[in-house]
């Protein structure tokens, strides 16, 4: 069997034993949701996959109403912060994060419905960050040395967890975690990639 054989029966045992797990979730988080914010549930974007090709994937909204819209179209300060920021801001530091939203995002509750990625075969569990077209072409203009990175960070599913992820996630600039994605691509050991997942965990505490 090999490394890819191994980690898509890794994937299925894990996607499919945390839906179980935590099935009131699907039930309680959407009413929440609803009861704070109203419809709808789900965020849905596009995020570039493996060789490139798009899909779509579904978060718990934990934002305000076309909040998308509103950072690209209509708050050019905030998209300016945002882009300095390497794409990535804390949660208190959002405006159009929710109240809800931000305990969502504290408990990484949010990205559970892409564990349904994972069982399509869009997603991995462990793989680089499934990076928005936008999002790897500003990133990439902005470091230019990351460049050579794209090529092994796309050969490869995305993750919904992964090296960089399990090791200081907002704090680690794009130059950094295009290269630990790139290297993760590289290695293909699903030893590594049992030990992301049982660091995962304890990476998602250190955030409270």
């Amino acid at each position: 069997m090999n490394y890819e054989q191994q980690k898509r029966i890794l994937d299925l045992i894990v996607s499919i034993g945390l839906i179980i797990v935590f099935l009131p979730f699907w039930v309680i988080v959407p009413l929440l949701i609803i009861i704070d914010d109203g419809l709808p549930i789900f965020f849905t974007h596009k995020r570039v996959g493996k060789g490139g090709k798009e899909f779509e994937i579904k978060k718990f909204r934990s934002m305000i109403k076309d909040a998308h819209r509103i950072l690209h179209e209509q708050d050019p300060k905030l998209l300016e912060k945002f882009k300095k920021s390497d794409w990535k801001f804390a949660a208190n530091e959002d405006p159009r994060i929710t109240k809800l939203g931000r305990a969502l995002r504290s408990l990484t509750i949010d990205e559970f419905p892409q564990l349904f990625n994972v069982i399509k075969g869009e997603m991995s569990m462990i793989g680089p960050r499934a990076y928005m077209k936008k999002e790897l072409n500003e990133q990439t203009k902005k470091y230019p040395s990351t460049k050579k990175y794209v090529k092994g960070i796309l050969s490869i599913k995305p993750g919904i967890t992964g090296p960089w992820q399990t090791s200081g996630r907002n704090e680690i600039p794009f130059s950094q975690r295009a290269k630990m994605d790139s290297e993760y691509a590289k290695k293909k050991d699903i030893l590594n990639d049992i030990r992301i997942i049982l660091k995962t965990p304890k990476a998602m505490i250190s955030k409270w």
